[in-house]
């Protein structure tokens, strides 16, 4: 769900309302699920807000690739053997991502 309403937020490129979000993404979420959902990431630091009349309009504060970043970072973190992971996750890697790893290692691209 917090997905869903990321990518609401992303594509309205403006603060949006909880029920603007809910409009947004169509009425399969309650409007009181989506503000949970919202304050969830506010407290996450994922959105941040500003206030709209007597609630809360919010922004996320990273693109999607920022917060898959973030995200990353973070599972990495948890980890103890940190060099087992991310030898776990190059293995894993296509050879064209293999590629592009190295060219951002190397700083050859952007």
């Amino acid at each position: 769900m917090e997905s869903t309403i990321l990518a609401a937020l992303w594509a309205a490129g403006t603060p949006l309302t909880p029920g603007q979000v809910q409009g947004a993404i169509g009425a399969e979420l309650a409007r009181t699920t989506v503000t949970t959902i919202l304050s969830r990431l506010y407290e996450k630091g994922t959105v941040v807000r500003t206030r709209a009349g007597r609630g809360f309009a919010y922004t996320p504060t990273e693109d999607a690739p920022g917060l898959t970043a973030r995200r990353m970072h973070s599972e990495l973190r948890k980890q103890e053997d940190r060099s087992t992971v991310l030898a776990r996750f190059v293995s894993q890697l296509t050879d064209e991502d293999e590629q592009l790893l190295r060219e951002l290692l190397d700083g050859e691209t952007t």
